[in-house]
């Protein structure tokens, strides 16, 4: 049974969380009952509580407005849109790079991040003044710090320069925020996860599972360091991060099951909870579906993307390939045959956020329980592998690369659906062994895409490896580095904040 019981509080209080501050005297007479100012709030301990809850419930997908998948998968070389052809056309602009500012999901995505910020920042502001129990209040505030930076590193990704806003808004000018440089914003997401570390515990009791922990600030620290080409100070991150005991899952495809939530390789999940009142499902298990169980069935992955899991010479494939995608003549999450005509775009569908109609049935597709696992042990290890070889300590940098690897090609010990189980296929993944760095660069981005893969990271990977490898995967569309490398800033915040310029 889930243990994420302050969740239930959440959408309970987002309710009033949204009005606070927006002026309610101003329309009405009367005061409505249950409603919270910036005045009666944020003054008892519950209040605090109530406010962070609330400043989680913006990372849950729960809704479209949050479509991280669109950025993350489907503007990469990893997938395709999928779906039927012209539905969600704006998410076909953005797989083919024909993109202007008033797309809806640039829309949305930027308003219910900046969302997630101004709760964050509120939280930040307001909690210190309140009366409670000081360690408390620490972690509280350190929780919002590691959520608004987890916002604007995602931010930072898909816009470059953005306003940062670390205040409430006070007045109607606060409103009018400039951009910043992307170092500016990473400087502010390097403090904010630096200062939640210190605060943030090892672990929680069950009841609290699913909050920021020590190891998620540095877990995250690490790969913001990391996409700046900050090496030692990742690595330093990083074994900060080693001391909390993570390791790895007997099997990858245990990350993508129900039964194994929140387990020994999570470094930081994003909890969602099944018939709940208010909703506090994930629609992902809709979304990437195939129809026949009542799902949308976009997020599909391309041939490129099968093509880059190992083979060897006797025709074993990388075991990872088939708990990633749903492909012909393998057998999908309920045990059938898997029908290529479920997914018209590729012949494909992923696996990793959709859940067995034994778990959630056609019915409730939407309404999933599924929890996204944002950051693994697994990406730790390769983050490590990278910083290493970068730094020219391509021997050890082969230390982590190969723990992945071993871990995948046991699959064959421990998962007994695998044809052959109890004995590892010849000349499956075997160990990398130069230390050559470009050629171990190569093998580490090889990793890195197979091993986390359709978890919402391929698109910023791409992007940070520069116009050579960007242009190179994007090349069947109208893809260029100069142009793309970020996302244009919505139309409607152009419109409306007075210090951002055409």
């Amino acid at each position: 049974m889930k243990k994420i019981n302050f969740k239930i509080t959440t959408l309970c209080t987002v309710l009033f969380l949204t009005v606070i501050g927006t002026g309610c005297k101003d329309f009405l007479d009367t005061e409505l009952q249950g409603v919270y100012s910036n005045s009666s709030f944020y003054q008892t301990k519950e209040h605090a509580v109530f406010a962070i809850n609330a400043t989680y419930e913006i990372t849950a997908f729960k809704n479209i407005n949050n479509n991280l998948w669109v950025f993350g998968d489907v503007a990469s070389d990893d997938a395709k849109k999928g779906g039927n052809p012209g539905d969600q056309s704006d998410m076909g602009f953005i797989d083919e790079f024909t993109i202007n500012p008033d797309n809806g999901f640039i829309e949305s995505i930027w308003k219910h991040y900046y969302e997630g910020i101004t709760r964050a920042n509120k939280v930040i502001y307001y909690v210190p003044d309140i009366e409670m129990d000081n360690g408390l209040k620490q972690r509280i505030v350190g929780e919002a710090k590691f959520l608004r930076a987890y916002f604007y590193f995602h931010m930072v990704n898909i816009f470059g320069e953005i306003p940062l806003k670390t205040q409430p808004a006070f007045s109607s000018d606060d409103l009018h925020v400039p951009v910043s440089s992307v170092a500016d914003i990473y400087l502010q997401i390097e403090q904010d996860l630096t200062e939640a570390s210190q605060v943030l515990p090892v672990s929680y009791k069950s009841s609290e599972t699913g909050r920021a922990t020590k190891g998620a600030a540095l877990g995250l620290l690490a790969k913001a360091l990391l996409f700046q080409e900050k090496w030692q100070p990742c690595l330093d991150a990083i074994t900060s991060l080693e001391q909390s005991g993570y390791s790895l899952m007997p099997l990858h495809r245990n990350n993508f099951e129900f039964s194994y939530e929140n387990n020994v390789e999570s470094i930081f999940e994003i909890q969602h909870l099944t018939g709940q009142v208010p909703f506090l499902g994930s629609n992902l298990n809709q979304w990437f579906s195939p129809q026949v169980e009542n799902g949308y069935f976009f997020n599909a992955p391309t041939q490129n993307f099968v093509d880059e899991f190992e083979v060897t010479g006797g025709g074993v494939i990388d075991p990872r390939l088939d708990y990633t995608v749903g492909r012909e003549n393998q057998k999908w999450i309920n045990g059938e045959d898997f029908d290529p005509a479920w997914s018209p775009e590729t012949g494909y569908l992923q696996k990793k956020h959709i859940q067995p109609l034994s778990e959630i049935g056609t019915g409730t597709k939407g309404d999933g329980d599924l929890n996204y696992t944002f950051m693994r042990y697994a990406e730790v290890l390769l983050i490590k592998a990278e910083a290493l070889n970068e730094l020219g300590s391509g021997a050890e940098a082969l230390i982590p690369l190969n723990e992945v690897r071993k871990r995948a090609r046991e699959s064959y010990m421990f998962d007994e659906t695998l044809p052959g189980f109890g004995a590892i296929p010849a000349g499956l993944l075997p160990d990398v062994i130069s230390t050559n760095q470009s050629t171990l660069r190569t093998a580490i981005r090889h990793e890195r895409r197979v091993e986390l893969g359709f978890e919402f990271h391929r698109f910023y990977d791409l992007m940070r490896y520069g116009t050579t490898t960007a242009e190179a995967a994007l090349s069947d569309t109208n893809f260029n580095y100069a142009t793309h490398r970020y996302f244009p800033i919505p139309q409607s915040e152009v419109d409306t904040n007075n210090a951002i310029s055409n």
